[in-house]
């Protein structure tokens, strides 16, 4: 009877320690399987997205990254609109054809008024130019004072223009052309006395007699934005990444790279051949994705306000996520 006993508790006792070695097995052939599980959903979703741009400088990595691969290789799938006016980039954000934009803090802060709930994700490549007609004799800021100068009111161009007439204690009077072309013929024609452009058209209108009379880059202004919805940050914040890992690989690309070797591609979407000789003559390299500074954001935050675009004083923690470009 003992001896059965002892017998039983042995088989009792290699059961058990079976159960233990088995769950031990277990344990550690899930652990693999669970980190196979993590970096599957790390990786992008593949799906198509849309993203809005005008053409401008701004565009060129997005275009670039797009047309050499950069995209394909980080497995993003990313859509291209080119608009050729803030307004319309902003009827289709309405009408939910983007997930994300080329845009300005203050529109993303109008979007947010409005229930379009979008965040910034980063900074672009901008440069703001100020000019004055051929025949103005306007060659100095200060004489735009009570002058007519065209740019598009309520975005970031009449924040860089107010920025400047604050400045040199001067007013202006705004004359609103939407469309680029028309501003720019309308310049040359001596129309109007000055205008706000960013490249290619500011290079192009100083070839034709326009004077240059300011820059934002210079004078540290810097307000547009990258924006991707709220959804898109939820639901895809891989494909987010990637697309700015594919962005500041095609930045690097722009600052290793002769211009001649990609302006057809630009051709494509419309840009002029000047854009390739501005690029050719940068003086600096276009940077990577980076931040507004938060100085910079509640300035334009305050001024969008004063202007009566938004009800609310939007907080930095609010209308910002940069965890993508980290």
């Amino acid at each position: 009877m003992k001896k059965k006993l002892v017998t039983l508790m042995m088989l009792v006792t290699m059961v058990f320690l079976a159960a233990c070695g088995n769950g031990n097995t277990n344990e550690n052939t899930s652990e693999p399987t669970d980190t196979k599980k993590q970096d599957k959903g790390s990786e992008p979703s593949g799906e198509e997205f849309a993203i809005g741009i005008l053409a401008a400088e701004s565009g060129i990595p997005i275009i670039l990254a797009k047309e050499k691969g950069f995209f394909e290789d980080e497995g993003v799938n990313v859509a291209i609109q080119p608009f050729s006016n803030p307004m319309d980039r902003n009827v289709a954000v309405q009408a939910g054809q983007l997930d994300a934009t080329i845009g300005d803090v203050m529109t993303v802060a109008s979007f947010k008024q409005n229930g379009i709930n979008m965040k910034i994700t980063s900074d672009i490549s901008e440069d703001f130019k100020i000019l004055s007609s051929p025949n103005s004799g306007i060659t100095e800021m200060n004489q735009l004072d009570g002058k007519k100068v065209s740019l598009v009111p309520n975005f970031i161009l009449e924040y860089i223009m107010d920025e400047f007439a604050k400045k040199g204690n001067f007013s202006y009077e705004i004359v609103e052309i939407a469309s680029f072309s028309d501003r720019f013929e309308q310049l040359l024609q001596d129309r109007i006395d000055g205008v706000v452009f960013t490249e290619p058209q500011a290079g192009l209108l100083v070839q034709q007699g326009a004077h240059l009379l300011g820059s934002s880059k210079e004078a540290g202004i810097k307000g547009g934005t990258i924006s991707f919805t709220e959804e898109m940050i939820k639901e895809k914040p891989e494909d987010i990444k990637a697309f700015y890992r594919a962005y500041n690989k095609a930045v690097d690309y722009i600052n290793e790279t002769e211009a001649t070797e990609y302006s057809d591609i630009l051709a494509d979407y419309q840009f002029p051949e000047a854009m390739s000789t501005y690029l050719t003559n940068l003086p600096y390299d276009i940077e990577h994705a980076g931040k507004i500074d938060q100085q910079q954001f509640d300035s334009i935050i305050a001024w969008t306000q004063e202007k009566g675009q938004i009800k609310n004083k939007y907080t930095y923690e609010e209308l910002t996520d940069y965890s993508f470009i980290k």
